[in-house]
């Protein structure tokens, strides 16, 4: 199949026919999984909103495939980019997504310290669904945590559902997969851990510096972080369910966070 394939030129983008090749497709679906991610140091972004905001960002691109609309209306965002066109059809066949009518791209993954603790954080312990992991990244992005730090046992926070949960704040928020008891255990700063039993969040004053510790919706926090956890909160329940979605618990609790500072 034909496609477009525009490069940016002194301002204008120049036609070109070309054709997607069986290897862009191979490395397309081999980045769904984990190992390949590592092995090429790359990963998916999908769909409208999440390209638009990688084209806004920092990260280095390799290639985007996208639709002749969506190659039209951010014309200026892709100056410089290597860009195929394609048609809908067959940019579904390649993507992750039920439904991806605009652009996928194949993006380069940067390598970032692991912070100092400091100022207040997010950390994460066995959070293994990878959708969880993604709004909880949406979450800490809304209220101005940058950086979170995640048990190495946690969701892939490249893994394609992750990077489409996060709707583009995976832009600007990174995770560091760590081992985290060792990390908590070093850390000089409060550490507030989500359990079921402990004091109201509502009613707690937290520091401005801080660590607020989430576990995963099915073991919560596991003994050997929960042992460095300096104050239990807790969200009162006022109905019958039996827990809260970890990305839902997360928002609350930082709302609380910062409606105090």
């Amino acid at each position: 199949m034909l496609l477009s394939f525009y490069c940016y030129n002194a301002g204008a983008f120049i036609w070109k026919p070309t054709m997607i090749s069986k290897n862009q497709l191979k490395l397309i679906r081999a980045l769904n999984q984990k190992k390949y991610r590592k092995q090429h140091q790359l990963f998916l972004v999908q769909g409208e909103k999440n390209v638009v905001e990688l084209l806004g960002s920092d990260f280095e691109v390799d290639q985007i495939f996208a639709t002749h609309s969506f190659i039209a209306e951010h014309s200026d965002a892709l100056r410089n980019q290597h860009v195929i066109e394609t048609d809908e059809e067959q940019l579904e066949k390649a993507s992750t997504l039920i439904s991806n009518n605009a652009a996928l791209a194949i993006v380069k993954m940067k390598q970032k310290a692991v912070p100092e603790p400091k100022g207040m954080m997010l950390a994460l312990d066995g959070v293994s669904d990878p959708g969880n992991l993604g709004t909880i990244i949406r979450v800490a992005d809304w209220y101005g945590i940058t950086h979170i730090i995640a048990s190495d046992d946690c969701a892939d926070p490249y893994n394609p559902k992750t990077i489409s949960a996060t709707m583009g704040s995976f832009s600007r928020v990174h995770v560091s997969q760590v081992d985290l008891p060792s990390y908590l255990n070093n850390a000089a700063l409060p550490i507030y851990g989500a359990y079921l039993g402990g004091e109201n969040v509502h009613q707690v004053s937290f520091a401005k510096e801080g660590i607020i510790l989430m576990g995963s919706e099915s073991h919560g926090i596991r003994p050997l972080a929960g042992q460095h956890v300096t104050q239990k909160i807790t969200i009162p329940a006022f109905g019958q369910a039996e827990s809260l979605n970890v990305a839902m618990a997360t928002g609350i609790i930082l709302d609380n966070v910062r409606r105090g500072q």
